[in-house]
Parts: C-alpha cells; structure tokens; sequence
C-alpha cells in the first residue's frame, strides 16, 4: 500500500505540480536575491562582474579608469550591494584598504591569483551553462554568440567573469539541491555602466528622502522586514507590474546626463499626463497587471520547475503583450518608445500566445492538480503520456521487485520521482542504521536521508530515468522562443513612464525644460513630499544663473522652513534627471553632474566616528568633488563644535567657492543660523530669508523667501512655542540682553551644589560670546 501511495506522488512529481500558486508566491519561496560580485584592479584600471540569481543574469562592466581611492568602485557597491564580494588574493594595497573600510559587511571571499587567469577565464566562459542555446551548438559558434554579448576587449573583466564562474559553481548558487549534473544557469547577459550617471551618494539620497524603508505592519510579510515609507520613489511609483517597479528603481539610482534618454521619456510623460489620453492610459496600466516576472518564470522553466501557474502566467504575459503591442499601434507613432514597441514586440507574440493555447491544457491541469499536455501536439509526447497513465502500477511493480532483492530486515520500499534528480528508491530507516555508514547497501548508491526515509539509486531507477526522462525538456522550446529580453524592457519602461504621468496628473506637476546650460530656474517650486503631509504650502522660486549668483545664503529662524527649501531644490533637480515632471509653475534645469549634501549626520555608532567628523566628511566631499554642474546643498555646518570654529569653517568654505572662476562654481545653497557671516563681510550678494512676523509676542511663520538676512533668531519666541516654561524663557532673555550690553546678569538663585553652573555662566559663557562679538 506504501508503495502504491508513493507512486502516485512521484507520477505527480513528473510534472513537478504541487499545487497552483500566486506569482508573489512563487517569487518569495523560489529564490532569494543573492547578488555575487568579483572585482579586479591593477594599474589604476577596474574590471568587475556580478551575478544576480534573481533573474539568473551576469552583468559585466567594461574596463575602467578609477583613481587610487576607489571612488568609482565606491558608487559601484552603493548601486549594487552585492552579498559576496570576490578579489584577488595578490591585489594592489588600494583595495586591500578599501574593502576593510567599507561602511557595510559584506562576505568578502579571496581567490587565488591562477583564478583569474585570461585563458582559463574564457574557457570557463565557453563551459557556461546557457540554457537558451542548442546543445549541439559547436565551441566555434559559443564563442561567436558570446562576443556579441560581452566584450572580448577587456582583459580585467574577462578575468573577474572566470573568477565569477568558478565561484558559481563552487558554492551551486541557486542549484544547491538539484543533480551535480545541472549547472548554474545564465539566462542573460547585461552590460554595466555608470558613464554619464549623476553623482549622489547615500547620505544624499536618506536625506532628501528619495528612498525611505520602514519595518513592514504584515505578519504575512516579515521575512522581507521592509516596506517602502513616505518617499519619492513611493509617490511616483504607480507601477502596474513588478518589472516596472524594478526599472523605475533602477532610474532612480542612476539619474542621467544624457538628454536623448531624458526627452524620450518626457515626451510620452506629457502625451500620457494629458486629460485626452485618460483612456489610453488606463486601458494600457489595466494590460500590465497581468505581466509578470517572466525572468523568474524562465529560471524555473529552464530547471524543469514549472507549475500549472506558471504556463498560465507565462501565457496571459504574452497575450497581454500583444494587447499592448496593438493598441499602441494607435498612438502617435512620432513618439520614439510607442515606435519601438510597435515594431520590436513582433507578430511572433501571437504565434507563442496560440502555441501555449494549443499546448497546455489548463482546464484539465487546474481539475487534475497537475501540468496536462493537450492530445495531439506531438506523436512523442502524446506516447510518453500514455506511458505515464499507467505509471503508478508500473513503479509499484518495480518496487515490489526491488523489494525482492533487499535485504529481509528492510519490510517495504517504494519508487518515488524528484524532478531533475530523477527515480529512486526510498527505503524505511532501520533502527540499526545510525552512522552514515550504516547506510550503504550493496548493489544500491546512496543519495540523501529525509524524514527517517533513505533514498537510492538503483539500476532499475536508472533505467526509469532513460525511459521517461523529463516531459518538459520536449515543449522547453516555448520558453526560449518568448525569451525575447527587448519585449520585456519595452514594456517595463512604459509602465514606468504611465507611472509618473499618473502622479503628474495627479499632483500637478509641469514639464522641465532640459539644457546644457548651467543654470538652474524653478518658478513657485514646492516640495513634493510635503505638500502632500501640509495642509497649505507656501511655493519659492529659485534662480541660478550661468555665471552669477551660484551661492546663495538663506536665514532665517529655526522651523522657518530652511531645510524644506534645501531639500525641494534637490528633489526637483533630481527629478528632472530622471525624466519626471516636477512640482512648480515652470522649470528650467541644466544637467548637473552631481548633487552633494551636508545636511543630516549618520548614525554615528555604526560607522565608528564622531557627528562632527561625518559632518566634516559630507562637507569635504561637496568641496573638493563639485564641479560648475554640481548642485551643493548645505544645511547648518559647523554647529557641531564651538560657535568660533564652527563659523570659522563655514566662512572659509563659503570663501573658497567664491574665489573660483565663474564657470567653475557650483550651485550652493547654504541655509545657516550663523548671522554673524554679515559682519564679517563674507556673505555673497545673494542672500535671502525665510520670512516670519511678530504679533505681540507670538512669533507667525510665513514661510515665504524674501532678499534681506534675517536680523534675529527668535529663539525665545521658539522656545516659547516648543513648550519650555516661562521662567526659563525670561531667563534666557536677561542673559541675552546682558551679553549685547556687556554687563553681567543678575545671580541665579541656586543652592549650594550648583555653585559650579554659575561659575561657569559668568566665567565660561559670557566672556566667550563677548570674545566672539569682538571678532565680528
């Protein structure tokens, strides 16, 4: 009877059925992202390759130029994150230091330095399993078919790909349980650039909050831990399908110089913000719900993993491409993307959508719980079928004789199938057998022990596999004929594109007109976060010229909305460098070729330094990297140490940027509580604040930039209105007034054991502001 029952599940096991599934589903129990990354420098050039066994693709950047520091491979591993990072074990004294600095931990593995050897690697290459090319294919036409998809011409790449392959299959990545026979697959290969992305790093990208995780409120969901928060990527992201999500985040990490990239994706932003194409837009974002992963789909499709959900996906992918693919055949073929997606999304669509039709008989496999096979399709298809309708009691004879030739303590047995493992026999596990040498039986090759059951081989298993093999190897040819890459990115970047204009319509954003000029002019600019938290929001305008007016000081008192007008600058020039409209009346944005920040400090526990010290960090960063294109957003340096220093750096920074030629200073805008820049005679002609009003002694924010500088901080007044007690507010006051009139405060009544405070106000803080009057 065991072995009946068995049998039963091992012919369901032929078709590697265990139910029907979601796609989220699937996603998250498939695979989890494992990105493998190997990186090679010598003589100021970098080579570098990763492996994504999320979608089984290989990406490999072309030999580069980078500087001593790393820098370039620094905005590498902030891109990519990779879990395993693989080098050299004889490599330049450069890496060494820059791997044991790094602010994360990933596993950081050294190979040896044959590894890496240029003839090894490219045999390695040629040995590569490419699921998606015939079998018979010859080593003379691999190699033809692997130039046209990397680069030949960079020896230190080349090297870090055989590195790669080795360490692939070393640790099995994505394959660990299947047969040592089956190979790491590549499914893709893709090229890696950062040429002409602007420069934003991390700190950059927390504090204008253009990502923003928080822990996730679903039970359901914890292992992913994350969930997107309040951000910008959050608001623009109206993604229909998950590719989508994917590549609008892949844009929002590699903003761009390039103007043809830009434009293209401008002008279908515009056609689809328009309340005229209301109708296109949703019947095109209702399509795309039904377009799914379809790497994931290939990667368990090309290791026989395929479940009824999958066919089904892969089938509704297609059709809804071809949907797509028509009714954008409708639209202004003028613009550039529903061109291509007229002609690259080909009527070989249509003949895949029917030939999966015609093959899967879903019906039948959702009734059956099990992958069917339509009659008729293939003569050897259709007899491996009927072999299998009698399945059960043919391995039920099978294990009865294998039964026969056991030894007589073993009472049962049965043949059991695991998809690209093959038939085994499974054996009950005898009390006797407690060490893994108890487990070997004569005439039998022993695979694994699961749940007190022992698996073998056998000769007759053997024989089943050469009999039967795998049903799915004969239709495989489906999968690679919709394998087309180019389909999918078309269709990825139009779900991103319909995206934002939905929030553009939304929202009320304007089209940026995009230049190579080196200005910068945002009419009534809001922040676009903000807006969407504040019940009135009160827009600023910001204007930088091409050679005048670069830096900008903005005052104003504490809350009175000097950080939001920092951050709203950036948010909307950095918007602009991905496409998206903006939020403002109208916008002119020059290509700028980086944005750096001081604005928020790091934890700093995590990084092991001192909050001035980041600060300091952030600030060297934006000065001695900027260039006439970058945009520089200061916020408030220098509070982190005493008030002489502190303004003492901050006037010489402001010092050094004015002192450059015009075309080489960069937007700054500086928003600071240090009034005493004025006296010194170190502002710029450009200086603004944020306007506010007293009304008795309430103090009113109007949150509108005005020229001027701010005459005082407020301080009191803010104190005030945070809560802080009357008497301490007076308090503060008196000393206030004594210190601009030189005279000493009264003494505070204390007790006894806070003699030591009121020494120190009189003998501490007083003379040290009176000194830093002096300077000023």
């Amino acid at each position: 009877m065991a072995a009946q029952e068995s049998s039963t599940n091992s012919a369901r096991g032929v078709f590697g059925i265990t139910g029907i599934d979601t796609d989220e589903e699937e996603e998250s129990s498939l695979v989890r992202k494992h990105l493998t990354l190997v990186v090679l420098s010598q003589h100021g050039r970098l080579g570098l390759c990763f492996y994504d066994n999320k979608d089984s693709s290989l990406h490999y950047m072309l030999d580069t130029s980078d500087d001593h520091e790393l820098h370039l491979l620094a905005r590498v591993l902030q891109e990519v994150n990779p879990h395993v990072i693989i080098t050299s074990a004889k490599q330049e004294h450069c890496m060494t230091r820059f791997l044991q600095q790094l602010d994360y931990k990933p596993e950081i593995v050294t190979y040896p330095y044959v590894d890496f050897d240029l003839k090894v690697s490219k045999q390695r290459l040629l040995s590569a399993h490419l699921p998606f090319l015939p079998v018979s294919i010859s080593e003379r036409e691999k190699m033809a078919y692997l130039s046209s998809c990397i680069s030949f011409d960079s020896p230190l790449m080349l090297r870090t790909v055989g590195a790669l392959l080795k360490c692939l299959d070393r640790r099995r990545v994505g394959v660990e349980l299947e047969d040592s026979s089956v190979g790491v697959p590549i499914l893709q290969f893709h090229a890696y650039t950062l040429k002409g992305i602007i420069c934003i790093d991390h700190d950059t990208y927390s504090v204008l909050q253009i990502f923003k995780s928080e822990l996730h409120p679903s039970v359901y969901k914890l292992h992913s831990g994350e969930k997107e928060g309040l951000s910008l990527y959050g608001i623009l992201n109206r993604c229909k399908c998950k590719f989508g999500s994917r590549l609008l985040r892949q844009w929002f990490l590699r903003p761009t110089q390039d103007l043809a990239v830009l434009h293209r994706r401008q002008e279908v932003i515009r056609f689809f913000a328009s309340p005229q194409n209301s109708d296109a837009l949703s019947t095109l974002q209702s399509l795309l719900r039904n377009i799914s992963n379809i790497p994931m789909l290939l990667r368990r499709m090309s290791l026989s993993h395929t479940r009824v959900s999958n066919w089904q996906s892969l089938y509704k992918t297609v059709y809804s491409a071809v949907c797509i693919r028509d009714k954008v055949r409708n639209l202004p073929q003028s613009i550039q993307l529903f061109r291509d997606i007229s002609e690259g999304l080909s009527d070989d669509l249509n003949y895949i959508a029917s030939l999966i039709n015609r093959i899967v008989d879903f019906e039948a496999s959702i009734a059956e719980n099990r992958f069917t096979i339509r009659a008729n399709v293939h003569p050897a298809i259709d007899e491996k079928k009927r072999k299998m309708m009698g399945l059960s009691d043919f391995l039920t004879d099978v294990a009865r004789r294998e039964l026969e030739q056991l030894d007589t303590r073993v009472t049962s047995c049965c043949v059991i199938y695991i998809p690209l493992i093959g038939f085994l026999l499974s054996l009950p596990r005898l009390p006797s057998m407690v060490e893994k040498e108890d487990f070997e039986i004569q005439g039998l090759d022993f695979m694994f022990l699961s749940e007190d059951r022992l698996h073998y081989r056998s000769q007759r298993t053997k024989e089943l596999d050469s009999l039967l093999g795998d049903l799915h190897c004969d239709i495989r040819v489906i999968v690679l004929i919709a394998s087309d890459v180019k389909v999918l990115d078309l269709i990825a970047e139009l779900d991103c594109l319909m995206a934002m204009s939905s929030a553009s319509q939304e929202y009320g954003y304007t089209s940026p007109k995009l230049t190579n000029h080196k200005r910068i002019t945002v009419m009534e600019a809001r922040h676009p976060l903000l807006e969407l938290c504040s019940p009135v929001f009160v827009p600023n305008s910001f204007r930088s010229l091409d050679s005048q007016g670069r830096v900008k000081v903005i005052t104003g008192p504490n809350s009175s909305g000097k950080s939001i007008y920092l951050k709203q600058v950036g948010l909307i020039v950095f918007m602009a460098l991905i496409g998206s409209d903006v939020p403002a009346k109208e916008a002119e944005v020059g290509l700028v070729d980086g944005i750096y920040t001081r604005m928020q400090s790091r934890e700093s526990v995590s990084v092991g330094l001192s909050t001035f010290m980041i600060d300091l960090n952030q600030m060297a960063q934006a000065l001695n990297s900027s260039t006439g294109n970058s945009l520089v957003l200061i916020d408030e340096f220098g509070k982190g140490t005493n008030t002489v220093d502190g303004l003492s750096l901050l006037a010489a920074s402001i010092s050094h940027w004015l002192k450059k030629a015009a075309v080489d200073v960069p937007h700054v805008l500086i928003a600071t509580n240090f009034h005493s820049l004025l006296q010194l005679g170190l502002l710029p002609s450009s200086v603004q604040t944020l306007e506010t009003a007293v009304d008795g002694d309430e103090l009113v924010f109007l949150y509108q930039l005005k020229e001027g500088i701010c005459q005082s901080s407020y301080a009191a007044n803010i104190a005030t209105l945070a809560g802080l007690p009357p008497s301490l507010v007076q308090r503060g006051v008196e000393v206030k007034m004594c210190k601009h009139t030189g005279e000493k405060p009264n003494n505070l009544d204390l007790d006894d054991k806070d003699l030591d405070l009121q020494r120190f106000l009189k003998e501490e803080l007083l003379p040290s502001a009176g000194e830093l009057l002096n300077h000023t």
